[in-house]
């Protein structure tokens, strides 16, 4: 991991301390960034329902302009790991689509079995794309996370080549979502997978139907795609 947050900022063996694996302070470290997470995510919701007067929406932007001014006294660098991350571990809280302290994230929340996995969600009005429906990209967004999860769990990780789906209906907003990956071929380093998003209520009803082509990395790409 890099020793610096940003530029010029570096860790102190406070720090260090506080963000080891094996620290006692590193869960409330995670539960805080989940908390932030998910005040963050009420607000972004909160941003795009809103209908106040435009002297409250101004007041509201300088106080989270300050906000904002208070997170980014502290900055790691874009090519280091979250100190709150543990990619062996699988821990990501910052992913776009399942971690719990990214304001982008629904969440999508991901079980695993022997090369399936299942996830759940239900998504609100930032992820609206036609009136009172999910933006067609938030549904490959789900797709390519449960997919990419369902390859992982049969043992093959491996980084999307090819995504392709077919929508058959409209995937409703506010609605309790199932988003099921299931891997279907394993041909040396290409992994195929398929899935689907259905209604939690209505999972044989089909929305949106996902195929994938994963490929496996040898040790040289992924050194060349993910130095240190």
């Amino acid at each position: 991991m890099s020793s610096e947050f940003g530029t010029g900022v570096r860790m102190t063996p406070h720090d260090r301390a506080e963000r080891s694996a094996d620290s006692p302070a590193l869960p409330r470290r995670r539960a805080a960034v989940a908390e932030l997470g998910a005040q963050v995510r009420a607000l972004v919701d909160a941003v795009v329902g809103t209908e106040v007067e435009t002297d409250e929406l101004e007041r509201c932007a300088a106080q989270v302009g300050a906000l904002t001014e208070a997170l980014g006294a502290r900055r790691r660098e874009h090519n280091a790991p979250a100190a709150v991350d543990d990619l062996l571990g699988g821990v990501r809280m910052y992913n776009p689509v399942s971690g719990a302290g990214s304001p982008l994230s629904p969440p999508l929340e991901v079980e695993l079995g022997a090369g399936t996995a299942t996830g759940r969600t239900a998504l609100g009005l930032p992820f609206e794309g036609p009136p009172t429906y999910v933006h067609g990209g938030v549904s490959a967004l789900l797709a390519d996370q449960i997919l990419g999860a369902a390859v992982a769990a049969s043992g093959n990780p491996g980084m999307t080549t090819e995504l392709s789906l077919r929508y058959r209906r409209p995937v409703p907003l506010l609605t309790p979502l199932l988003v099921s990956g299931e891997t279907v071929d394993v041909s040396g380093r290409w992994v195929r997978a398929t899935g689907v998003i259905a209604a939690a209520d209505q999972p044989d009803r089909t929305l949106v139907e996902a195929e994938a082509t994963f490929v496996c990395l040898n040790p040289e790409q992924a050194r060349r795609l993910f130095p240190g």
